[in-house]
């Protein structure tokens, strides 16, 4: 990431700092956790670290095993320490520097990290748990490049792997070789921290099956929801095949599905309630006569993490910004017959939307 990006980021956090009355930002990564953020604001990459981030001043702490890491990925000021914990350098930090007013994340650590570190500490410290996801939701144009990259590695991976199909192919062994794929296609990973999902005959019914022994038997589908990691970004795309002729319900199932899906990617805007959105799809699946077998929401935001904001729901009150990088995948599970789902990732524009996953192979292939 160029640190052209990095500084323009830093900038408009700073903004936010401004108008909420902070001196200065705190942020921890403890054991990965949190990494994400602290990749969106400093670059950096590594699994334990924090952030201080002033009004002029932008510092990363870290241990030696980043030394040379930390100065490949970021412009912060580097410290590199490993005699205290993180938690503990920062509030020593904070009681040496005569602030007022710091900001951290209560959502990131734990009651006790703060009743030890930094409740003794007798300033003012303000959950701002909320200020960096604010900034994550909207993706400039880099990220959106890095999601389209991770999509694009990720369907020619798919479109590899689904050569190879065959009769008693097992899902484990399907999940291997996608991943194989996507990794000798220049992606980092899957996902970050989910499994792939591939569920063949009734398995597909639960919609978050992960990959068993289990062999594809003539006749069955199978849905597969996978993506790619690229330069930390992700893609999420759900599809469906079979080998041989399906079940006439499986392909009246998939008809409902293409339709609820383009209905509702037709309708993102900047501005649509994402309610609104889920609505579209569900009644259209609901005058199908399957409302009851749609059992989650519509979708989700995208990017560092591959579920974000904003939530595409029925209880949803996020609004649509544009910006905002979203998955639409309805889906219809049956218990004792099986599923299927249909998932593309969409932009959202100023005059609508984008679909980053190029959805032109949505319908149920037949191997």
């Amino acid at each position: 990431m160029e640190n052209k990006i990095i500084i323009s980021r830093i900038e408009k956090l700073r903004n936010y700092m401004k108008e909420i009355g902070l001196d200065v930002f705190v942020l921890i990564v403890e054991e990965r956790a949190n990494s994400e953020s602290c990749h969106y604001i400093s670059g950096f990459r590594g699994s334990s670290a924090a952030l201080i981030i002033s009004m002029d001043e932008a510092t990363l702490i870290t241990d030696g095993r980043y030394q040379t890491q930390a100065k490949l990925q970021t412009p912060f000021n580097i410290i590199i320490q490993s005699k205290i914990s993180l938690p503990e350098y920062i509030a020593d930090t904070v009681k040496k520097s005569g602030w007022n007013c710091v900001g951290f994340e209560a959502e990131k650590i734990s009651q006790a990290t703060y009743e030890k570190y930094f409740a003794p500490v007798k300033i003012k410290w303000l959950d701002c748990s909320d200020m960096v996801l604010k900034l994550r939701r909207t993706k400039d144009f880099y990220e959106v490049e890095m999601i389209k990259r991770a999509a694009k590695i990720g369907r020619e991976a798919y479109g590899n792997v689904l050569k190879k199909v065959h009769d008693g192919m097992s899902e484990v062994e399907f999940d291997i070789k996608l991943m194989e794929e996507i990794k000798l296609l220049g992606a980092e990973k899957g996902w970050a921290h989910d499994d792939f999902i591939v569920a063949s005959g009734t398995r597909s019914a639960m919609c978050h099956a992960p990959a068993t022994l289990k062999k594809f038997a003539h006749g069955e589908t199978v849905t597969v929801d996978y993506g790619a990691m690229f330069e930390g970004y992700m893609s999420d795309i759900t599809r469906n095949f079979a080998l041989g002729n399906p079940d006439k319900k499986a392909m009246e199932i998939n008809s409902i599905l293409l339709k609820a899906h383009n209905e509702a990617a037709k309708s993102l805007r900047p501005g649509k309630l994402c309610r609104e959105i889920d609505k579209i799809a569900r009644d259209i699946i609901n005058d199908a006569g399957y409302g009851e077998n749609f059992l989650h929401g519509l979708g989700h935001g995208l990017g560092l993490e591959v579920h974000e904001a904003p939530r595409l729901s029925m209880r949803s009150e996020d609004v649509l910004q544009v910006g905002d990088v979203v998955t639409i995948e309805p889906g219809i599970y049956i218990e004792g017959f099986g599923g299927l789902r249909i998932e593309d990732d969409y932009l959202i524009t100023e005059n609508g939307a984008e679909c980053l996953t190029v959805n032109d192979n949505q319908s149920l292939e037949i191997i």
